[in-house]
């Protein structure tokens, strides 16, 4: 099992099983780093250490964990991309969000840290759309946009800053997809988005294949810069 701290949920009957990692000294804020469909593996977990190194709070909950708690899969090993996807599939998007705002809530109330970020990939990108649209989280970061074109008609409610990376080539977004999104996005004061051109979903994954490493490492400062404004 790779969590270490449970979260009560809203309702207070369950936990949420979450990877935290704490910086040295005070917080300048936390960070929500939620996963991709392959759970709080290896890469998830560097994320989060990566962002305690920065000083924050860093928090990375088993978003599975109603599924079936403790998934670590790697998309490089045959037939464990197509399980991550059948999780994904069955996966209850509307309770996942709320389990986000318990996470918040916990930050804030039992960690004492007010301002409180998302830095989503894959699924988590989708993610954080929503948390940027339905809950009061300072700011949020999407990496590779599935199913935000989707999701459109909730942007009215963005009132916090939002990020996206979107990968040009990425399988799991198409073209229609995309200029959806910079139709419906592109003039909203509080959205940004960055297209990386050529580039395939999951390009800023910590290990494997998929990794570019120069683009990678360009939206990770990206984020790091954004986070950095607006959350401190």
């Amino acid at each position: 099992m790779s969590t270490n701290t449970q979260i009560a949920t809203l309702s207070g009957d369950a936990r949420i099983p979450a990877y935290v990692a704490r910086p040295e000294g005070a917080p300048r804020g936390a960070i929500i780093v939620y996963q991709e469909v392959f759970g709080v593996n290896k890469g998830i977990r560097k994320k989060t250490d990566d962002w305690a190194g920065r000083g924050y709070l860093a928090v990375a909950p088993d978003a599975f964990w109603r599924q079936e708690p403790g998934v670590e899969l790697d998309p490089d090993v045959e037939g464990e991309m197509e399980k991550a996807i059948g999780y994904m599939m069955s996966h209850d998007f509307d309770q996942a969000i709320r389990d986000v705002e318990a996470v918040i809530h916990w930050i804030r109330s039992e960690q004492g840290v007010e301002k409180v970020g998302f830095v989503g990939f894959c699924m988590g990108g989708r993610v954080a759309f929503q948390a940027a649209a339905r809950t009061d989280i300072n700011a949020s970061v999407g990496y590779y946009g599935v199913m935000i074109d989707q999701m459109l008609g909730e942007k009215h409610a963005i009132s916090h800053p939002l990020m996206l990376h979107i990968p040009t080539a990425d399988g799991f977004v198409p073209p229609e997809a995309q200029k959806a999104m910079h139709e419906g996005l592109d003039d909203h004061p509080k959205v940004t988005l960055h297209d990386y051109e050529g580039l395939d979903h999951g390009f800023a994954a910590e290990f494997g294949s998929r990794r570019d490493e120069k683009s990678a490492s360009l939206a990770d400062q990206r984020t790091i810069d954004f986070i950095a404004a607006n959350i401190g």
